[in-house]
């Protein structure tokens, strides 16, 4: 980090600025927290131990680095938290139940919802650093460094302690007047900035999200098993999909928003001001032979600026194809039948080895395939 400026500001006066500017930038809120997360390193161990990491190893090769903000960027006093909304602005106020109505229906493609626009690492880096160039035309220069889910950061329990919400069940994090459909962000300081003040809990008694998770894979609460959890699988999980979770994914095909669209407090979810989130029209309840028309390169053309691009084509397909296996273990009309089950044969001849067995999976329900890996 560079050094500290010399001009000095009433912190509190630089706090207000800081926030008006956020608003200006498109985030609804911002906080700062200490570095000192030691009460959170006994967890990050354990959760590790248990490996419910899956094959995420750059968790685990982090160590506890994740928890020591100074070691990750030395010199780091600070951390700037920031909070911006990602529902698009069209949604109405039934959004919720027509999301569970498009999980209903098995030959439709569920994409989660933070998915459907621009790629949120992009939209959050680019305007947490206008905030950081900003704060330093304010005070000169300073040492800094913007992170957007790209760094072992604990972005949920530095939200917590910065006062932009509390850990929910679900590990997510929750805003009273704002549910948890919104990112996280940082920005790492060597500036004293006042520290802001902690939220409490307030999930009490409630189970929902435990309850509804498609796969269990909320083990209690406030631990989350990633290996059968379904954003896991479809996003970060390089593989064979365990057989035995496979028809738990539904027609997911990219992420879960279960355990957010159950959460009584996403009453409260607010549509983002920015149109970057916006969905993409052809990720508006698109059908599962739409998506699975799409050569390599529509795909890469299609998700360009999307963060359904990392997945990759191959992902992209196996994903499908569990989705359509899925939808031909229900009741469907014969013509939809045959179209799927004709899309899936067409493809089997060139597939490789792995994607060839989700795709033999999915042409025949009545048998159980055997060859999967666990995650």
């Amino acid at each position: 980090m560079q050094q500290t400026p010399q001009k000095t500001l009433d912190p509190q006066t630089v706090m207000q600025q800081l926030q008006a500017w956020a608003h200006e930038l498109g985030f609804s809120q911002i906080g700062v927290a200490d570095i000192d997360l030691s009460s959170a390193e006994a967890g990050l161990l354990a959760w590790l131990q248990a490996g419910f990491h899956g094959s995420m190893h750059y968790m685990a090769s982090h160590g506890l680095k994740r928890a020591r903000p100074a070691e990750l960027v030395p010199g780091t006093l600070r951390v700037l938290t920031a909070r911006m909304d990602y529902l698009p602005g069209s949604l109405g106020p039934d959004w919720r139940r027509l999301e569970w109505q498009g999980l209903g229906d098995p030959l439709r493609a569920q994409v989660s919802l933070y998915a459907r626009g621009r790629d949120y690492h992009k939209v959050l880096r680019q305007r947490l650093q206008q905030l950081a160039d900003r704060l330093g035309q304010l005070l000169g220069p300073f040492g800094h460094r913007v992170f957007t889910d790209s760094a072992p950061v604990l972005e949920v329990e530095l939200a917590s302690r910065s006062g932009l919400g509390w850990r929910g069940k679900h590990t997510l994090t929750l805003a009273r007047d704002a549910g948890s459909m919104f990112f996280l962000g940082e920005i790492y300081v060597d500036l004293p900035l006042p520290l802001s003040a902690a939220n409490s809990g307030h999930c009490g008694q409630c189970q929902a999200c435990l309850e509804v998770c498609p796969t269990q894979a909320i083990v209690e609460p406030y631990r989350v098993d990633a290996r059968r959890c379904i954003s896991y699988l479809t996003i970060e999980h390089d593989g064979a999909i365990p057989v035995e979770l496979r028809p738990l994914m539904g027609n997911r095909i990219y992420g879960c928003d279960d355990c957010q669209l159950v959460c009584p407090w996403n009453k409260f979810a607010r549509r983002s001001p920015v149109p970057d989130f916006d969905t993409r029209e052809h990720l508006s309840a698109p059908g599962l032979l739409q998506l699975w028309s799409w050569t390599e390169a529509e795909f890469l053309r299609r998700t360009e600026g999307s963060a359904i691009r990392r997945i990759g084509h191959w992902r992209w397909r196996r994903n499908l194809a569990v989705a359509m296996g899925n939808a031909l273990r229900q009741d469907l009309a014969p013509t939809d039948r045959r179209a799927l089950l004709a899309a899936l044969e067409a493809v089997l001849p060139g597939a490789d080895e792995v994607l060839a067995e989700h795709l033999r999976w999915a042409c025949t329900p009545s048998i159980p395939s055997t060859s999967a890996s666990p995650a």
